[in-house]
């Protein structure tokens, strides 16, 4: 039987309320706490306990789950119970960069803390589905420790590592998709709507564009790692020539497409540069502002 342990969520909007939820459908003791109390009632009606201030919240398990905002925000909410975290698991859900997750695990440690951060790669809605992508970094004893526990936030959880930049490193790097997809999508519905169309008559398509994009990620990332773009299936310079037909969607549809003017701006430059034949990943060469990293092999 899998052990049961006691966790305390702090910050209940909507992701940590989903966390909240979870840990109690699986009938781990939940200690909730959120600057506005009444937040907490619905998930105290499912029998968590309330906390009536944050070094409550703190001492009442050896698993502190953080569902904020930022790292700031973290920090700052935890900052009056510093001392009760002495030699309790934390695990932060929350957005920031690589360097906030080394500035907030320096602050963990530094108060007797053991940290592992953390990244939800779903919606609310999706917490604790088997096909939910969670991961970690941070100290793996915490991980090894807390593994059944943090498996019931969503089935594909993952530790990439001691360094506990790892997990903010890979949500930016995986999030920066996110934005530009989805504001293609939203030019697209707004082009449809100007011939008097449903949005919804896109979807489907829509999804099968995604899935195509998907099958092709192994492909460019193998590009990259190699450095080879000399087998173009799609180059730089055909991306290059799309310019126009944007131009003539604006002009047919009254569709704002500027927001794409840096993008061809850095194809342009790609070009430039001698990749205009060479496989669209290249971009990523321009992208860069300094030489790649060399994985340690040791």
């Amino acid at each position: 039987m899998t052990a049961k342990h006691p966790v305390t969520v702090i910050g209940l909007g909507a992701m940590g309320t989903a966390l909240a939820g979870a840990f109690l459908g699986a009938g781990h003791p939940t200690t909730v706490w959120n600057r506005t109390p009444a937040k907490a009632a619905p998930l105290v009606a499912r029998g968590a306990e309330q906390a009536q201030d944050i070094e409550a919240a703190v001492s009442a398990a050896p698993l502190v789950v953080t569902a904020l905002t930022t790292f700031d925000d973290t920090r700052d909410a935890l900052a009056p119970a510093a001392a009760a975290l002495r030699e309790r698991a934390l695990v932060t859900l929350n957005s920031g960069s690589p360097a906030g997750a080394r500035d907030m695990s320096a602050w963990a440690l530094g108060h007797g803390a053991r940290f592992l951060a953390g990244a939800v790669k779903n919606v609310p809605s999706a917490v604790g589905d088997p096909e939910t992508l969670l991961y970690y970094s941070g100290d793996k004893r915490v991980f090894d420790a807390y593994e059944p526990a943090l498996k019931v936030l969503g089935g594909d959880t993952v530790h990439l590592g001691d360094e506990p930049d790892l997990a903010a490193l890979y949500e930016m790097a995986v999030g920066a998709t996110l934005l530009p997809a989805l504001t293609g999508f939203f030019q697209g519905a707004a082009a449809i709507q100007s011939r008097g169309l449903e949005v919804s008559s896109m979807v489907r398509f829509a999804g099968k564009w995604l899935d195509m994009i998907k099958s092709l990620l192994p492909v460019y990332a193998r590009e990259i790692d190699t450095g080879d773009y000399s087998d173009a299936a799609s180059s730089v310079n055909l991306f290059l020539a799309g310019a126009a037909h944007d131009e003539d969607l604006t002009k047919e549809t009254g569709v704002d497409t500027s927001w794409l003017a840096p993008l061809y701006d850095l194809l342009r430059r790609a070009a430039e540069s001698g990749h205009g034949d060479h496989s669209i990943a290249a971009l990523t060469e321009t992208l860069r502002t300094s030489p790649p990293s060399t994985p340690d092999r040791a």
